[in-house]
């Protein structure tokens, strides 16, 4: 296993997700709720931004590899997922939400996996429809932590909004790659 600095961020990541869960486990007196909160934030701001600079340190650095590039979309995957979970524990986003955007990217996986395994991965690259997506739900994950009004923004309602445009276009973006899926999976059907 490569150890270079964007698989470190990357694993720096992944160690950041047990914390942003031990901080709503903490003893009562330890730090109040908006602290809490606060603090929930900060971690899922610093992951995300790893997710931004291990990119682009691998290719400034030219040290992109494999296992990075298998490293990267789980450890993004596990950190959205922990703090969906984590939302849906506080009451501050619905289950439904939860479970259509982690449902979305456990399907998508196994599709790019099985595509890349019978050498069509190019058929479900990533689009700008998927990174729309990520960016709604990148912005209304810490903005739901947080939950506290902003400069006179009420930021549940706000939070609540992207959310749900993010699942919306998780629909949408998984009905996308299923559909440039469609031909190699009905030619694979049909072989069988």
């Amino acid at each position: 296993m490569p150890l270079n600095l964007p698989i470190l961020l990357t694993w720096l990541r992944i160690v950041a997700i047990p914390l942003l869960i031990a901080i709503y486990y903490l003893p009562a007196d330890w730090a109040t709720p908006h602290e809490r909160d606060l603090a929930a934030t900060a971690i899922f701001i610093a992951a995300a931004l790893t997710d931004w600079a291990d990119g682009y340190l691998a290719r400034k650095l030219d040290q992109t590899s494999a296992f990075g590039a298998f490293l990267d979309p789980v450890a993004d995957k596990l950190m959205v997922a922990a703090a969906l979970i984590v939302l849906v524990e506080l009451g501050r986003t619905d289950a439904i939400v939860a479970t259509i955007i982690i449902g979305r990217e456990i399907t998508i996986s196994a599709l790019r996996e099985w595509m890349a395994k019978i050498g069509a991965a190019k058929s479900v690259a990533v689009s700008m429809l998927g990174k729309i997506k990520t960016a709604a739900q990148m912005l209304a994950i810490p903005i739901l932590l947080y939950y506290q009004p902003l400069f006179g923004v009420d930021m549940q309602r706000f939070g609540n909004w992207l959310i749900w445009i993010a699942a919306l276009l998780t629909l949408w973006s998984m009905g996308y790659y299923l559909r440039m899926a469609w031909p190699e999976i009905a030619k694979r059907t049909a072989e069988k």
